[in-house]
């Protein structure tokens, strides 16, 4: 290899402190950004999402990286992104109130098996949104379903009717298999 490669390659193209502020940055401003875009953002319940997300990162590449190409400097801009959340997670994690802030509170769905119209309109989860996401967690049904919370990070939990539509149905054949079988068993009178 020739050294104008090498160099090329490996030597910074930008001053290090310039290199390390500026993941700093995206990463302040994408934080504040998600969290105000709202915890759907997070849930990818969409396709429109899934491609925000896929091109906010492009959209944000040459803010972190600046004018240089360089393996070092994506290396640096990555390690400090990396070293970044490692601390804003440790550091968060032992401050209620501020995780709170940044993750933002869960928001019932659901609640005694009734869909909560306004909290499904806040969070622009449509209904056919709520049916797909309890379907892939099992359930045939929104009729199934007690309590259905979306959660801070973006998931939604589904709580399951107690007892459920199925045991319900269970406990009835079995209580009437019950009296046929005393039926049978009892002496005839005659």
């Amino acid at each position: 290899m020739n050294s104008a490669l090498i160099h090329h390659m490996f030597f910074l193209g930008l001053p290090v402190a310039e290199k390390i502020l500026r993941p700093i940055v995206v990463y302040a401003f994408l934080i504040v950004g998600l969290r105000l875009a709202g915890k759907r953002e997070l849930a990818q319940l969409n396709p429109f999402d899934l491609v925000v997300l896929l091109t906010l990162s492009n959209t944000v590449q040459n803010a972190i990286i600046g004018d240089d190409n360089s393996v070092t400097g994506g290396i640096l801009g990555a390690a400090t992104l990396l070293i970044v959340n490692y601390w804003v997670v440790r550091f968060v994690y032992g401050y209620d109130r501020l995780e709170r802030l940044v993750e933002g509170d869960a928001d019932v769905l659901m609640d005694n098996g009734t869909v909560r119209l306004d909290r499904l309109r806040k969070e622009l989860i449509t209904m056919s949104e709520l049916e797909s996401a309890a379907h892939k967690q099992g359930f045939g049904s929104l009729d199934e379903i007690d309590r259905a919370v979306l959660e801070p990070g973006g998931s939604i939990s589904f709580f399951a009717k107690k007892p459920t539509p199925e045991s319900a149905r269970h406990e009835e054949i079995m209580a009437a298999l019950q009296r046929i079988s005393a039926r049978l068993e009892s002496p005839k009178l005659g």
